[in-house]
């Protein structure tokens, strides 16, 4: 983190995997925005460790999150159709010279778009995660309501500032969605060393990491990154959970970001955008891959998703729409995987067949899939 005071700021420069983190937002916030808005009079971005806005790397410097966020939807192409919807920005960033910077950005960017669209709303706190959540839930409880659909970008630095129960309480909602940041070296560093065991309970809301300190390298890695998974699944109650590994020039494993939705479609478009930043399919960004040229094939390897799919549906005859929503719910592919890359290969193959397709190859709405019975 920089070192500021009320009066001066230094900006910090971004790293690769924090660039690959902002193109993760970006896709999904340019997908979110027009569903969210097609069925919602009200939603609401909160960037809950919002920053300064903007990153060291001389003129003009990066946008950080949350005018990122902003500029997503103000030059969307369907931004004009959705003036039906306001939209809430709430912005919280304790370190008082970075919210000063952030709203100098902001009113910049009013003034770029002028006139404002009134449908857009922007507020900017300079409190604590916890203070300003804790205050917004508080008010919605005593007047009786519910928060509007809100996209939570929980980003802090370290462990002690996102307890389970506060994301718990936040994401409490139907239609509320969580990107948060997992501390995953520091959990795995400090997990048997006794010194912050306070905030690894709070982080977890369970003393269970405890048991990572009997495990060694790649074990205890994936234990504190499945029992957060866990956590999420069960206190916050998430049904669909997609995890993203951020790796630091030294190999080290920085940081997961973990997505938490309770609507398909949203898992769907979120591992699309993890996707075009990860096109090897492993759901992890590496900085020292960063500015090597590597090229990825343009054709993704869909040879495990059709061998699932051929023991999963195994002697079933099922819609294309049951196909589609089990990939995404259950396999690490997308939608977008799904038709042209792996059923028209498939059938093709004589894998499997349809007594309803209009044509071969294509999967209209409605299309039934005819998968062989199993191997004995």
């Amino acid at each position: 983190m920089p070192t500021s005071s009320a009066a001066t700021l230094k900006l910090w420069d971004r790293p690769p995997h924090t660039a690959a983190k902002h193109s993760l937002l970006r896709a999904y916030l340019g997908a979110w925005f027009p569903i969210i808005a097609k069925y919602n009079r009200r939603v609401i971005y909160y960037d809950a460790f919002a920053g300064p806005g903007e990153y060291n790397n001389g003129d003009p410097r990066y946008p950080g999150s949350p005018m990122i966020a902003l500029e997503t939807l103000l030059d969307h192409d369907y931004f004009p159709k959705m003036g039906r919807t306001e939209f809430l920005f709430l912005f919280n960033e304790q370190d008082s010279a970075c919210s000063d910077n952030l709203a100098r950005l902001v009113a910049e960017a009013k003034q770029k778009h002028s006139p404002w669209p009134s449908n857009v709303k922007v507020g900017i706190e300079n409190k604590t995660f916890i203070e300003v959540t804790g205050m917004m839930l508080d008010d919605l409880d005593e007047r009786n309501a519910r928060l509007a659909p809100t996209f939570a970008f929980v980003d802090p630095v370290g462990v002690k500032a996102t307890p389970m129960s506060i994301l718990a309480r936040l994401t409490d909602y139907p239609k509320g969605e969580l990107l948060v940041y997992f501390a995953h070296e520091a959990v795995t560093r400090f997990c048997g060393a006794g010194n912050i065991d306070q905030a690894l309970t709070d982080l977890f809301g369970a003393g269970e990491y405890k048991g990572a300190a009997l495990l060694q390298g790649a074990q205890r890695s994936q234990y504190v990154h499945d029992l957060y998974k866990r956590q999420l699944h069960e206190v916050c109650k998430f049904p669909y959970i997609q995890s993203f590994a951020m790796y630091d020039n030294r190999g080290k494993r920085l940081y997961d970001l973990f997505y938490c939705t309770r609507e398909l479609i949203g898992l769907d478009r979120m591992k699309a955008a993890m996707w075009k930043v990860a096109p090897s399919g492993d759901f992890s960004f590496r900085d020292r891959l960063a500015n090597q040229e590597i090229i990825f094939s343009q054709v993704i390897d869909t040879t495990p998703l059709r061998k699932h799919l051929l023991d999963h549906f195994a002697g079933q005859a099922v819609t294309i729409e049951s196909v589609v929503d089990h990939v995404v719910a259950a396999t690490p592919y997308a939608s977008s995987h799904v038709k042209r890359a792996t059923l028209a290969p498939m059938q093709k193959d004589g894998l499997i067949s349809s007594p309803n397709q209009a044509r071969k190859g294509f999967y209209s709405d409605g299309t039934i899939i005819v998968f062989p019975p199993g191997q004995p």
